[in-house]
């Protein structure tokens, strides 16, 4: 079992920057692929961006590419979300969340097994 919590949200104007923090517990944390995710009202839970667990590759979604940058930190057990120029359209609760291992990348909410609780990011125009 892995707990992730979620910190760094709040409400910023468009161009702002954030970084989001994930802390992960109970598990040797080095050995999960991790993913950022979010989700906009009355809209599914989006992938946003991912780490192999080896560290070595990263990928991201089309829609935030160029604009953020995952990464992670083993000794303190967290994962990072780097946000840079954010948009209006940036809005929405953001979720860590954690698979075992992982040969490949990953983008679904199916592919993942634990999730956090959420940290909401709110821009504003």
């Amino acid at each position: 079992q892995v707990q992730l919590v979620e910190s760094g949200g709040g409400l910023v104007q468009a161009g702002a920057s954030l970084r989001l923090s994930c802390a992960a517990s109970g598990r040797t944390f080095s050995k999960y692929s991790m993913g950022w995710f979010r989700q906009a009202p009355g809209k599914e839970r989006e992938f946003v961006a991912g780490i192999r667990w080896t560290g070595t590759s990263t990928y991201y979604a089309d829609s935030v590419k160029g604009r953020v940058t995952i990464s992670r930190d083993n000794a303190k057990s967290t994962v990072y979300l780097q946000m840079n120029s954010l948009k209006p359209e940036d809005t929405a609760v953001y979720y860590c969340a954690a698979r075992p291992f992982g040969a490949t990348y990953y983008y679904t909410v199916e592919e993942y097994d634990y999730w956090g609780q959420g940290t909401q990011v709110t821009v504003s125009s």
